[in-house]
């Protein structure tokens, strides 16, 4: 009798060696191809249909009951993952072969509240700026009808990796 193997886990951390040795544009989209792990905080809102160009990403979520906080509505950390996601990641396709970045601050305002009854949620993220240390993104959270429900902007340092 064979056993059965449980299928690998499309979440984890991508070493640092293989992180350097891509373009972030690269990195971005193997990620989202599959191709590379998804990073574990996106079990927490299952993002689909992404896409990536150079400074610019859109992904796709749904917020759900298990999101909400104690007063009925979906927690703000929701929002924060998917526009600090998405703001990074914008970043992240500007890096050269061999630089990263990290969030030095972030700043988010929530504009209309979203339920389970909000069904699919568009976040974009651009780059604004990118130089040789610092970068700056927005991104934005809009409904299916193009309404506004959240928005951000943050500041990143880049650096190099190895």
């Amino acid at each position: 009798m064979s056993e059965a193997v449980a299928p690998e886990s499309p979440f984890g951390v991508v070493p640092l060696e293989v992180l350097a040795s891509m373009p972030g544009l690269d990195f971005v989209r193997g990620i989202f191809a599959g191709s590379l792990p998804q990073p574990p905080i996106m079990q927490t809102v299952e993002p689909f249909d992404c896409t990536a160009e150079p400074g610019h990403v859109i992904l796709h979520s749904v917020p759900a009951l298990r999101h909400y906080n104690p007063i009925g509505s979906v927690h703000g950390g929701y929002a924060a993952i998917l526009l600090d996601s998405a703001m990074g990641l914008a970043v992240h396709s500007r890096c050269p072969q061999g630089s990263g970045y990290t969030t030095l601050e972030f700043k988010i305002s929530f504009v209309k509240a979203m339920t389970e009854a909000t069904g699919v949620v568009r976040t974009e993220g651009k780059t604004l700026s990118f130089g040789r240390r610092a970068a700056t993104a927005e991104a934005r959270i809009t409904d299916s009808q193009g309404r506004l429900l959240a928005h951000a902007t943050t500041t990143c340092l880049v650096f190099e990796l190895t």
